[in-house]
């Protein structure tokens, strides 16, 4: 399997940590110490999932090696949905004709990106499809509540769109090497982590520091068990690109990993939390500027609990 094409949107209206003062109480100084953020970003009032999903893939098309028509399995990924039935996937096929293509969305909270990639993986194998394209957008700020002193600072919008192949088409794709996926919601809080209420109280985290403690652990477990899986080493990887929850949790991972952060790709500080979307953003940003042979590994954990990696070869 390979990807073909990486590319990315983000609303242009900056957020900064100091909106916060007079909605929660939270200033600047705090968000800092406990998240790492100091920006995020919120679609506009005419944007949502859809339309940023439609912005991810206008920013690369014009890059992709062959006609977005070929596409015969489109995968949307999002838990912050503008519309539960006609979902992004279905918007972008009737945007650009898609005829006969396999159309559906998948949610796992913002593990999702990883989850849909997989599926990808599941249906090259069947012989279902031979093109794919995966879109991941999340509109957290169409369901924050900015009184929440707890999460509200955390969120930010962004979409990122990934072109597959079950064949190579040219030199300047990147082969996935593995991808796995696992469910946890056996542990710790399971589903009542992190949820998305739309008619009660919205966004929320509710035990931060159940978050912390398995995301730290799952990220990093499903990195060495990725790598090793591929036949390479950690000393071998060239960049980690965790999900985007919060930089204490990204430092904590590199840490328990003893891989250098200076080979982390992080985007959290002026993003915020974009959700399924932080992490395929994050290879979006360095899509074009790996190096031939070198190794990515996306590492993701989400809500619900969910978790999953992916290990990548340019």
């Amino acid at each position: 399997m390979y990807i073909n094409l990486a590319s990315h949107y983000i609303p242009s209206n900056i957020v900064p940590n100091s909106y916060f003062l007079d909605k929660n109480g939270m200033d600047d100084e705090t968000i800092i110490r406990k998240s790492g953020i100091k920006n995020r970003r919120k679609a506009s009032s005419n944007e949502n999932v859809n339309t940023m999903a439609i912005s991810a893939i206008e920013e690369g098309i014009s890059k992709l090696p062959y006609n977005i028509s070929e596409v015969d399995l489109i995968i949307g990924a999002t838990y912050s949905p503008y519309d539960t039935v006609g979902t992004l996937a279905h918007v972008v096929q009737q945007k650009y004709g898609i005829n006969k293509a396999i159309v559906f969305s998948v949610s796992s909270a913002c593990s999702s990106f990883i989850n849909a990639i997989e599926i990808v993986e599941g249906y090259f194998a069947m012989g279902k499809a031979k093109k794919a394209l995966v879109v991941t957008s999340e509109h957290n700020w169409a369901y924050l509540n900015e009184s929440d002193p707890i999460s509200a600072h955390l969120w930010g919008d962004g979409a990122s769109a990934v072109f597959l192949s079950n064949e190579r088409v040219t030199e300047k794709d990147h082969e996935v090497l593995g991808v796995n996926t696992e469910g946890h919601a056996t542990i710790g809080r399971g589903p009542n982590g992190v949820c998305l209420k739309p008619f009660d109280g919205g966004i929320s985290m509710p035990d931060g520091r159940d978050v912390f403690y398995n995301a730290i652990k799952y990220m990093s477990e499903k990195t060495e068990a990725i790598l090793k899986k591929g036949g390479c080493s950690l000393s071998q990887l060239n960049y980690l690109i965790p999900h985007q929850a919060n930089m204490r949790i990204i430092n904590k991972v590199a840490e328990t990993l003893s891989f250098p952060i200076e080979k982390v790709v992080i985007n959290m500080i002026e993003f915020g939390n974009t959700g399924s979307a932080s992490s395929s953003i994050g290879y979006s940003q360095i899509f074009h500027s790996m190096q031939k042979n070198e190794l990515a590994v996306v590492t993701v954990f989400g809500g619900g609990y969910s978790s999953g990696a992916m290990l990548i070869r340019a």
